[in-house]
C-alpha cells in the first residue's frame, strides 16, 4: 500500500457525522496531551495565572487591618490620625495600582520576550513576584505602608507579563487539536487564585489582624515552584525555529511536548511557515495596527478584551456582601457563603476547558455575553423589588451565581486564547501588547468610574453592563469566525473578506494545502517559499 492509499485509508477511518468526533480523532487527541505538555501548562499558570486571580481577591478580607495599619503609621509619622478622605485615597492607590502595574508590565513583554523567549520571560518574571511578596509581607513590621502599595505595583508589572507570556507560550508549544482546551488553563487558575484568596483570608487562616501580611507572603510559594520546575522543560518550539533559528532544538521541544520520536510533520509544517516569515522582523505596535490584513483581527482583540473587563464582573463583588446580608446570612457567615462564588468560577472555568474543543470558541463567547445580560436584568428587577417579599433575596444571590458561572464558561478564558490565534509569530507579542493594554486600561477605569456610576444609578447601573454584555455578544455574532482545530491561515482566510485583503502567507499556504491534497509534492517547492518570503514585505 502506497502513501497515498495510506492517506486515503487513514481519511476514510478517520470520517464521523457531522457533530461527531470520529474514534480515530479522540484517539490523536488523547495522544496529544503528553505528560510535558500537562506539566507545563499546570506549573506556568500556577506561577502566572493563578497569582493575578490570587490578588484581585486577596486585598478584600484584610481591608480593615490595612486601613488601620495605615492610620496607625500616619499617627507615628504626624501625631495625628489620618483625615478619611486621604485614607480613602490611599487605599484607593493600594487597590488600583495594581491595574497600572499590569500596563507597564504588558509593555515590558515584547523586549523581555524578543531576548529571553516565552519560557525564560516566565522564569524572569518570577523575580518581580518574590520581590513584590517580600515587600508587602515586611510592610507591617517596618510600619511602612508604602512598601504594600510598591509591593501591589511590582505585583501588577508581574500580572501584566504573565498575561501575556503565558498564552503565548501555551498556544506555540499545544497542537491545535486541544489548543483551545490548554488555553483555558489560563483562566482556570485564575479561577483558582481568586478561590484561594478567598479562602486564605478566612479568620481561621490567615484573615487576622496579627496574620495579614501573611496573605501577601503566599505569593512566593507559587513563584518558586515555577522556579524550581519550569527550567525542566523546553522553551517554545516555535521561539526556537522562528526567531533563534535552532531547528534541533525545536525537534527536541517538539518531541517533548508531543511526547513522540516522530514529529516530522509537525517540524515540517512550521518549517513552511518559517520560511514564508524568514525575512520578517517583529511587528511594531503602530504596524500592526496599521496592517490592513489584520485590521479586523485587532479590532475583535481590542472588542473582546474590552468586554472582558467592562461586562461588569468587577460590580458583582462589589454587590455580593450586601445582598448576602439582605437575604438573610448572618454578617459573620457571609465570607464563608462567599467562597461559594469562587467555587463557582472555578467549576465553570473547568467546564469551559473541557468542552471548548467540541463546542468551539464562538458559542461559548456569545452564550457567556448573552447569558450575562440576561441575568444582569433579572438582577436589577431583584434588586429592585428586594423588600417585596422574602424569597426575592435567595433569588439575587441565585443571580449572582448565574452571572459568575456565564462569565467563566466563556468569557473569562477565550479572549486569552484568540488573541494568540489570530495573528503570526511576528505579530504576536505586538498583538498581546495591544490586548493587555487594553486590559489593564478597562480594568483601571473600572475601578475609577464604578463608585461614581453605582452612586448615581444604584441597582441600575447592572442595566449598563447588560448594555455592554448585549453589544459584545451581538459584535461577535456577526464579526467573529470560529477558530477551532484551524490554522494561522486558515482564520486568516476567515477575516480575508472583511479585511478586504488577503495576508501573503494565506496565499503560499493556501497553495502548499492544495499541491498535499493533489499529491503533488514539487522538489523545489521549499525554493519557491524561500523565494516568495524573501519578496514579502509586512
Amino acid at each position: 500500500m502506497d502513501s497515498r492509499e495510506l492517506a486515503l485509508a487513514s481519511l476514510m477511518c478517520d470520517t464521523g457525522g457531522p457533530g461527531e468526533l470520529s474514534v480515530g480523532h479522540q484517539q490523536r487527541r488523547t495522544k496529544n496531551w503528553s505528560f510535558s505538555l500537562v506539566v507545563a501548562a499546570l506549573v506556568g499558570a500556577f506561577g502566572s495565572s493563578f497569582l493575578y486571580g490570587y490578588n484581585l481577591s486577596v486585598v478584600n478580607a484584610p481591608t480593615p487591618y490595612i486601613k488601620a495599619f495605615y492610620n496607625e503609621t500616619w499617627y507615628r509619622r504626624h501625631g495625628q490620625p489620618i483625615d478619611p478622605d486621604t485614607l480613602t485615597l490611599l487605599w484607593s492607590v493600594t487597590v488600583s495600582i495594581f491595574a497600572i502595574g499590569g500596563l507597564v508590565g504588558t509593555l515590558m513583554v515584547k523586549m523581555i520576550g524578543k531576548f529571553l523567549g516565552r519560557k525564560s520571560t516566565l522564569l524572569v518574571n518570577n523575580g518581580f513576584a518574590i520581590s513584590a511578596a517580600l515587600l508587602m509581607a515586611c510592610s507591617l513590621r517596618a510600619g511602612t505602608f508604602e512598601m504594600l502599595i510598591v509591593g501591589r505595583f511590582i505585583m501588577g508589572v508581574d500580572g501584566g507579563i504573565a498575561l501575556s507570556a503565558l498564552p503565548m507560550y501555551l498556544n506555540e508549544i499545544s497542537p491545535k487539536e486541544i489548543r483551545g482546551s490548554l488555553g483555558q488553563v489560563t483562566a482556570i487558575f485564575i479561577c483558582i487564585g481568586v478561590f484561594s484568596g478567598q479562602l486564605l483570608g478566612l479568620p481561621e487562616l490567615l484573615g487576622r489582624e496579627s496574620t495579614w501580611p501573611y496573605l501577601f507572603g503566599v505569593i512566593i510559594v507559587p513563584a518558586l515552584v515555577q522556579l524550581a520546575s519550569l527550567p525542566f522543560l523546553p522553551e517554545s518550539p516555535r521561539y526556537l525555529l522562528f526567531e533563534k533559528h535552532d531547528e534541533a532544538g525545536a525537534m527536541k521541544a517538539f518531541q517533548t511536548f508531543l511526547g513522540k520520536a516522530d514529529v516530522s510533520q509537525e517540524l515540517e509544517e512550521a518549517l513552511a511557515e518559517s520560511r514564508v516569515q524568514r525575512n520578517l522582523r517583529l511587528v511594531s505596535v503602530l504596524e500592526l495596527l496599521r496592517a490592513p490584513f489584520v485590521r479586523w483581527q485587532v479590532i475583535t482583540v481590542i472588542v473582546t478584551m474590552a468586554s472582558y473587563q467592562l461586562c461588569g464582573l468587577n460590580a458583582i463583588w462589589f454587590y455580593t456582601n450586601s445582598i448576602f446580608g439582605k437575604a438573610g446570612i448572618p454578617q459573620d457567615k457571609i465570607p464563608y457563603i462567599t467562597l461559594s462564588t469562587g467555587g463557582i468560577e472555578t467549576l465553570a472555568a473547568i467546564f469551559s476547558g473541557l468542552v471548548i474543543e467540541r463546542l468551539g470558541r464562538r458559542p461559548l463567547l456569545i452564550g457567556g455575553f448573552g447569558l450575562m445580560a440576561l441575568f444582569f436584568g433579572t438582577l436589577t428587577a431583584t434588586l429592585t423589588l428586594q423588600d417585596q417579599a422574602p424569597w426575592v433575596p435567595y433569588l439575587s444571590i441565585v443571580c449572582i451565581l448565574a452571572i459568575i458561572a456565564s462569565f467563566c464558561s466563556g468569557p473569562g478564558g477565550i479572549p486569552f486564547i484568540l488573541t494568540g490565534e489570530f495573528f503570526q509569530q511576528s505579530e504576536r507579542p505586538a498583538a498581546f501588547i495591544i490586548a493587555g493594554t487594553v486590559n489593564w486600561l478597562s480594568n483601571f477605569v473600572v475601578g475609577l468610574l464604578f463608585p461614581f456610576i453605582q452612586k448615581s444609578l444604584d441597582s441600575y447601573c447592572f442595566l449598563v453592563f447588560a448594555t455592554i454584555c448585549i453589544t459584545g455578544a451581538t459584535y461577535f455574532y456577526f464579526v467573529l469566525p470560529e477558530t477551532k482545530n484551524k490554522t494561522h491561515a486558515e482564520i486568516s482566510q476567515a477575516f480575508a473578506k472583511r479585511n478586504k485583503a488577503h495576508p501573503p502567507e494565506v496565499k503560499a499556504d493556501s497553495a502548499m494545502t492544495e499541491e498535499k491534497a493533489n499529491s503533488q509534492t514539487e522538489p523545489d517547492s521549499s525554493s519557491t517559499l524561500d523565494s516568495y518570503g524573501q519578496n514579502k514585505i509586512v
